[in-house]
């Protein structure tokens, strides 16, 4: 390996190092009440967390591979799962919060079966809307996965929003990632986060050396990226990796935003750019030098989908 490839790992693995401490951080921000956090489930079973209450609403889709049912993992008073995504996700939505909406992050319906589609969990998000939101949202944003159930959100209900942003999400994931994804979520819905943590950390860096490096990056990232585990998982996983969007993203009549990295090993360059080039009206950010992780929780995207969400 030349010394620009052993400096890459060492950024890329010092990056996700640091994306646990902000987790860490938002945790103890989190617990000394600085960032009001609600959680609750709708009538027709998809749980949710609530960002604060200015008189403008946001529709937050997560990955269904990662989060599952939002319900899930709570503890035993029913209040807020204790994920580090979930706190990495507080630290950012506050910016839409400081900005006047109310910020609803809303996780799939529980106990889906096996062979539920991407297309059947964005019909499940257009009836919440329907019912819980009076027929429209002002904005809609999905992240990884649930970029894709956005995407079909898109096609199939464009009236139930008035601007959508999709972050770190392709027509279709890169296909080592799929099975990657397909074992974590397996091994997590088993309750072996840091098994589930060990088969990502094997795909992103795959042949890290010494192996105790590897697995206490994956003790890491199980314990402050992934959430408590649940067949949700598997299902959500199981639909991620049979979607491919190329026939659907022409269709859709409304501007997205799209924002990614071109560092991302989940989803490739191509892709993105694929997938841009397939939206009618896309508007497309491409951060330089960023992975997956990295362009989500990038300091410039809530700035970019504020600015997209302008009246």
């Amino acid at each position: 390996m030349g010394t620009s490839a052993v400096r890459r790992r060492i950024a890329a693995i010092g990056g996700a190092l640091a994306v646990g401490a902000i987790g860490v951080a938002a945790c103890q921000r989190r617990r000394r009440g600085t960032t009001e956090v609600v959680a609750g489930t709708f009538p027709n079973g998809m749980g949710y967390l609530r960002f604060g209450s200015g008189a403008k609403s946001l529709l937050w889709i997560p990955d269904p591979s990662h989060t599952g049912h939002l319900g899930h993992g709570r503890g035993p008073d029913g209040g807020v799962p204790k994920s580090g995504y979930l706190a990495m996700m507080t630290r950012m939505l506050r910016s839409f919060v400081e900005a006047g909406y109310t910020v609803f992050l809303v996780g799939q319906k529980p106990n889906l079966p096996h062979g539920w589609t991407v297309a059947d969990m964005a019909e499940d998000y257009a009836g919440l809307i329907v019912e819980e939101f009076g027929g429209q949202v002002d904005l809609v944003v999905g992240d990884s996965g649930g970029g894709m159930v956005a995407f079909c959100l898109a096609a199939q209900q464009p009236d139930l929003f008035a601007h959508m942003a999709v972050v770190v999400a392709g027509y279709t994931l890169d296909e080592a990632y799929k099975a990657a994804n397909l074992e974590s979520a397996r091994l997590n819905s088993a309750g072996r986060r840091t098994d589930a943590a060990a088969a990502m950390v094997s795909f992103v860096f795959p042949g890290l050396r010494p192996p105790f490096v590897a697995r206490l990056l994956a003790l890491v990232m199980g314990r402050v990226i992934l959430s408590a585990g649940s067949n949700d998982l598997v299902v959500g996983a199981e639909a991620l990796s049979t979607f491919d969007g190329r026939e659907i993203l022409p269709t859709i009549p409304v501007p997205v935003l799209l924002v990614c990295g071109d560092r991302d090993r989940f989803v490739a360059k191509s892709v993105y750019e694929q997938t841009a080039d397939l939206i009618p009206a896309c508007t497309f950010r491409l951060y330089e030098g960023k992975d997956h992780l990295g362009a989500l929780f990038d300091k410039r995207t809530p700035g970019e989908i504020l600015e997209f969400a302008r009246p």
